[in-house]
């Protein structure tokens, strides 16, 4: 396989070590408070002595097992789908100045591109990570329990507005990473200047990134996380009487009283009218916190990786 499949495989599952504390604080203020307070253990964070017992260091990491697998190869497929995207974009292209400095449309199309490749690993993924993150079980309890109840096609709820947000969003990923290292890269730099600078690239590309799609998130988890939320069983993911997908049937001479899953835009509409405008912008200080941390780790492991593989 190519140097940039390995690179991105393994500074994507850096990049989820590093990040999914903070993940987890972004995903549960997302979601939105249920009505059991003990599976939301956000207090955790105060340094209460109860909270702490119920929310031991190990759950830092709950959700991590999913991206840690998940996300490697999505970063894998999301390089090499940006670079050969790319290629092809400036072939014969006289919007360049060179190729080495691609036009900004053609970053942007490349990144959203790759975004979208992505989409058969993200959607399960982020799914799975999203549901450990604000329930008391593991990625694969949280796998088990979708496959049960909808086989393939509950692994992929909020499939369309998770693929939207990464095409959009990769879009400008890869355009403020180039931009910002065109603007802050010198002929003269020493490799610790470099390496210094590759990092705040990284950051700046990473905050860019989640500040132009933050909305987007925020529903997406509210639309991966409604059943779990909205009734307050965060400990429960298999729920028999609430219906995962809307229109799904119900067991034979049984009758649900539970409501069925809302659209998309309903679960917006409704956030916007109980919260306002700010619902959507709900943890993107704590996003972008992550997010410069993160992105700048990644970037620097993966222009390192590629050196060393190009050896």
């Amino acid at each position: 396989m190519s140097a940039d499949f390995w690179a991105g495989y393994i500074s994507g599952a850096v990049g989820i070590i590093v990040g999914n504390p903070l993940d987890i604080l972004k995903t549960k203020l997302q979601a939105g408070t249920p009505s059991t307070p003990e599976s939301f253990p956000i207090a955790a964070v105060t340094g209460q002595t109860q909270a702490r017992k119920a929310f031991p260091w190990t759950s830092w990491l709950r959700g991590s097992a999913a991206p840690i697998l998940g996300y490697g190869a999505l970063n894998a497929l999301l390089f090499v789908t940006y670079n050969r995207s790319l290629s092809l974009l400036n072939t014969g292209s006289i919007s360049s100045d060179s190729p080495e400095r691609p036009a900004a449309w053609s970053l942007w199309t490349a990144g959203a591109l790759g975004g979208l490749a992505t989409f058969f690993v993200s959607a399960p993924t982020e799914l799975v990570k999203c549901r450990a993150q604000v329930s008391s079980q593991s990625s694969l309890e949280v796998t088990k329990a979708l496959w049960k109840q909808a086989k393939l096609r509950g692994l992929y709820l909020g499939g369309g507005v998770t693929s939207l947000r990464d095409a959009v969003g990769y879009g400008f990923y890869f355009w403020s990473y180039e931009f910002a290292k065109r603007a802050m890269t010198g002929e003269e730099d020493s490799q610790n200047q470099q390496a210094l600078k590759v990092l705040l690239c990284g950051g700046l590309a990473g905050v860019v990134t989640w500040t132009s799609i933050f909305p987007l998130d925020v529903l997406k988890t509210r639309v991966q996380t409604w059943d779990l939320v909205s009734r307050g069983q965060a400990s429960s993911i298999a729920n028999a009487s609430q219906p995962l997908l809307s229109g799904q049937p119900q067991s034979a001479g049984i009758r649900s009283t539970a409501p069925s899953r809302p659209s998309t835009f309903r679960i917006a509409r409704e956030a916007y009218a109980a919260e306002g405008v700010s619902v959507f912008f709900r943890g993107l200080a704590i996003c972008n916190v992550r997010a410069f941390i993160v992105n700048a780790v990644q970037w620097a492991a993966y222009e390192y990786l590629m050196k060393q593989l190009a050896r």
